[in-house]
């Protein structure tokens, strides 16, 4: 049985993750951390488990592993106390919101040996990894441009925590938070960029920017485009890439991926998405394999989410 801790309540997807964590079978959650007494009795109550406000006390608790769903600004702070408390860390992106930071957490998790995930949803998917597999075959040619769109409603609906709009705790807006799917997307497929531009409006939130897009320049001459915002309606998630030989698309209207390298629109057949974040994290655990997503991939989202934000116009 894995002993888990969960170091804060802060982010809307604490609730899926515990969820997730549980329906496993072989997870028990054991004690929780949140700076807010109130937040961390509630919870603690919900769960079962014991609570502290203290986050070196909570350190000391007899537990394997801790899930970080803490507020992006406290994230070092967490993440530093539990790699040098011997926990095995599942986390919520972005890493942390500096570089500097991120190699320090870095730095700390490689020292204590410990098992490292963090969540990348997207990279678990059937037609992001029949994707993968198609650009290392050179279906399309050289990748001369990718554009990645994603965005929602929560602020133009009104359905995102206020949480969510406040830039301490997020230390950004739509593209820290909703953005990140679309970098770590970009880095995993095209490389880590050279260059970008980026341009983040206040639409209908002045607190932190709702709509956003970044521009980035590779090495080889392609461009990558990352798109996101919290402003959008009936709007689904939108890939194209180009490359010299053809066209691959994905999502848009009818939800479908397809590519063109010159015998007309072909619609691959799928397979199964890979196991997720989670249960791979579980999983390397218990000596089976190792986390799917691991520091040098969080590392490098939040290099890439750095210079977005260093480079607004």
């Amino acid at each position: 049985m894995i002993k888990l801790g969960l170091a804060g309540t802060w982010h809307v997807h604490f609730g899926g993750y515990v969820r997730e964590f549980l329906s496993r079978g072989d997870v028990e959650i054991t004690s929780l951390w949140d700076s807010d007494e109130n937040t961390a009795k509630e919870k603690a109550l919900e769960l079962g488990c014991s609570y502290t406000t203290d986050l070196g006390e909570f350190y000391k608790g007899d537990f394997d592993a801790v899930m970080v769903c803490a507020a992006t600004n406290i994230h070092k702070e967490v993440l530093i106390g539990a790699a040098n408390a011997g926990k095995h860390i599942f986390t919520e992106k972005v890493l942390t919101a500096s570089y500097a930071d991120a190699l320090e957490v870095k730095a700390a998790v490689e020292k204590a040996g410990i098992k490292f995930c963090i969540s990348f949803p997207w990279r678990t998917r059937s037609d992001f990894l029949w994707i993968k597999e198609a650009l290392g075959e050179d279906i399309i040619g050289q990748v001369t441009y990718m554009r990645m769109r994603n965005a929602h409603d929560g602020v133009s609906r009104g359905w995102l925590p206020p949480s969510f709009l406040d830039p301490v705790p997020t230390c950004g807006g739509a593209m820290m938070d909703l953005g990140a799917h679309g970098m770590y997307l970009l880095n995993w497929l095209m490389g880590e960029p050279e260059k970008c531009t980026s341009v983040f409006t206040n639409c209908l939130c002045d607190s932190v920017e709702d709509n956003c897009v970044t521009v980035f320049s590779y090495k080889n001459g392609a461009i990558g485009v990352s798109e996101t915002g919290f402003v959008t309606g009936r709007n689904p998630f939108e890939l194209e890439i180009a490359g010299t030989k053809g066209t691959i698309l994905a999502g848009g209207v009818f939800d479908k991926l397809c590519y063109n390298n010159g015998d007309g629109w072909m619609f691959p057949a799928l397979g199964k998405g890979s196991k997720s974040a989670i249960n791979s994290f579980c999983d390397s655990i218990n000596g089976d394999g190792e986390p799917l997503f691991g520091i040098e991939d969080a590392v490098s989202l939040t290099k890439t989410m750095e210079m977005a934000y260093k480079n607004i116009i």
